[in-house]
């Protein structure tokens, strides 16, 4: 059985079963509009990550207080959080990827779902145990398990409505993301850019689980979902077809079938256009001497018709990578003016270290810039082709095999990874938790097997040399100017999701522990010490009048590694064994969610 086969062996592909016309939409957007709920893992489609709430403000915050605690009973890393629907919590947990329904009135247990899971997936899993969070639409929970399972729970009892499989461990493949309900559609991802996995991404019918439509990052235009003469990209200072084959030309050989662009980020969604946004991961391998040319479609933002699949137009970030930036990152949509024009945007903060603001219409490039000064793999992205400008130095690939290229700014963590960014709607800022470390980079040849990791490249890391000596900022960014307003230096990484809010606060985590309160400006009104580092996301939600704020904290993730997994030697982890080795000095493991309120008077 061939590569291609075995990915796409669990379902038939069945596009043309459902159209416009049958499409009947879930409650999802109708209850992101009740700022009491928390009904998707970022806000909203156009992932703002705000909320109009505002009993808690820049005026009291500093007397917000622990209001209750839960323990999820899992000691990996927490990304994601709950969901608010109503009076029930809805929590999550890294694997085997526990599902609790909790009661608001009193945090009694409604439900637990406890999937079995084949242990063997976790070796298979990049950078951590780590899940992004379930989803919920019409009655129904949606858990993608760690195994590739995708799995529809009754909200109110936590029985399984149905499941089906979107991958296969064996080959590499897993899934980590949270799935994504626009419409009467579930879209789902695809985790294993280190093995040597094919990227693509999945819409399931709501109801049944369903295949609707299955588009690859990487291959024939048929299996790309692209049509050569229509969908567009940024070429010459405007938009232009791809043209026939555009993956295929831009790969050597077969060499597609392994070429990673996986997709286990954020999606966002534009009900107007009908058109749903999301960015692929890195090629493999990670030694770019073995993928000559510019890897397509890997390092992509994608805008697709959310009904048929078909993608509109595509922005490749950064072709031929040679330092694992991979793209995923959230796509933050935002009606704005740029250069003082009215423009429906697209502001995506990249991996890279460049901060992206695209006509999400029609995919015109119209802002990139840097969003940490120390970012020097690139002096800059040309606006006319919009190709970055590798610094010679920096370029793994002309360095080649087994020469180690010292000093490159980000490090693969990126300047952002996955933690998402908020935008918030008074001030029309975003505030962008970031990574402010560099790295050593020293690719070498390796031989694909199945299953078996697909790296080819040994990375060190640390803080970014001639600055605060931290490893990460917290900034606030304007995505029309393509300029930082301010930035606050932050020890480790904040690898926290971000909320900003109507009462003029911004929260985030820190991988200590900390969960801070900033205001507009960046001044620290508050802060409290979970019981473990911060990786998860801050949410927020109101219950009988009154306003809660919750965040997950327990250590993990890619930052954490070291101390999710027991590693010690610098370079595991993928280099973040070492460049984090000093966090064992501040916090320990741990899996808990807690809440805050202001005191009742």
């Amino acid at each position: 059985m061939s590569f291609t086969t075995r990915l796409v062996r669990w379902f038939p592909c069945l596009a043309l079963l459902a159209g416009p016309a049958l499409a009947a939409p879930s409650d999802v957007e109708q209850l992101t509009k009740d700022p009491k709920n928390w009904a998707m893992q970022s806000g909203n489609f156009a992932n703002h990550r705000y909320s109009e709430l505002k009993q808690i403000n820049s005026k009291n915050a500093k007397d917000l207080q622990v209001a209750w605690t839960f323990s999820t009973g899992v000691l990996r890393g927490h990304e994601g959080g709950p969901l608010v629907i109503g009076d029930t919590l809805y929590i999550h947990s890294p694997f085997p990827n526990k599902v609790f329904a909790i009661a608001l009135e009193d945090q009694a247990i409604r439900w637990k779902y406890e999937p079995k899971q084949d242990p063997t997936v976790i070796p298979v899993m990049c950078c951590d145990t780590v899940n992004r969070g379930v989803a919920y639409a019409n009655g129904k929970i949606f858990l993608q398990q760690a195994d590739t399972t995708l799995v529809a729970l009754d909200a109110k009892t936590g029985a399984e409505l149905w499941k089906v499989k979107v991958g296969d461990p064996k080959i590499g493949e897993t899934t980590t993301n949270t799935p994504h309900v626009f419409k009467d559609k579930v879209l789902t991802g695809i985790s294993g850019g280190e093995f040597g996995v094919r990227g693509r991404v999945t819409a399931h019918d709501m109801n049944t689980g369903k295949v609707l439509w299955k588009a690859y990052s990487t291959g024939p235009d048929k299996e790309l979902m692209v049509d050569p003469a229509k969908t567009m990209t940024w070429t010459d200072g405007k938009m232009a077809p791809i043209g026939p084959d555009s993956s295929l030309k831009s790969w050597q050989g077969d060499q597609w079938k392994l070429g990673g662009g996986t997709t286990w980020g954020w999606y966002s969604y534009d009900p107007a256009l009908n058109l749903v946004y999301y960015g692929t991961g890195n090629p493999s391998t990670w030694n770019p001497r073995q993928r000559p040319g510019d890897n397509k479609w890997s390092m992509t933002i994608f805008a697709r018709d959310l009904d048929t699949g078909q993608a509109k137009w595509v922005y490749q970030m950064t072709p031929h990578d040679e330092w694992d930036y991979d793209g995923v990152n959230e796509m933050i949509l935002v009606d704005m003016k740029v250069k003082g024009k009215d423009r429906k945007a697209l502001v995506h903060f990249d991996r890279n270290g460049f901060a992206y603001t695209l006509d999400r219409v029609s995919g015109e490039l119209l802002v990139a810039e840097k969003f940490d000064p120390k970012v020097n793999w690139a002096t800059h992205i040309d606006m006319k082709s919009g190709r970055p400008q590798v610094v010679a130095k920096y370029s793994t690939d002309k360095n080649g095999p087994d020469f180690n290229s010292k000093g490159i700014c980000p490090s693969a963590l990126g300047t952002k990874d996955q933690q998402p960014a908020t935008y918030s709607r008074k001030t029309g800022l975003f505030y962008v938790p970031t990574n402010h470390v560099c790295m050593d980079y020293e690719p070498f040849q390796i031989e694909y097997t199945a299953g078996q990791p697909y790296v080819g490249s040994t990375l060190s890391m640390y803080a970014a040399p001639d600055s605060h000596g931290g490893l990460g900022n917290f900034i606030a960014f304007d995505a029309s100017t393509g300029k930082i307003v301010w930035s606050k230096p932050e020890k480790f990484s904040v690898w926290s999701g971000a909320l900003s809010t109507a009462g003029d606060v911004v929260f985030y985590g820190t991988l200590e522990g900390h969960i801070k309160a900033v205001d507009h400006n960046g001044k620290e009104l508050w802060k409290f010490k979970t019981p473990s580092g911060i990786i998860g996301n801050v949410h927020t939600w109101e219950y009988k009048g009154k306003q809660y704020i919750g965040v997950l904290s327990g250590i993990g993730g890619w930052a954490g590694i070291g101390l999710a997994a027991g590693l010690t030697k610098g370079t595991e982890g993928l280099g973040a064994v070492g460049g984090y080795k000093d966090l064992a000095k501040y916090t320990e493991l741990g899996g808990v969610l807690t809440v805050f309120a202001l005191p009742d008077r």
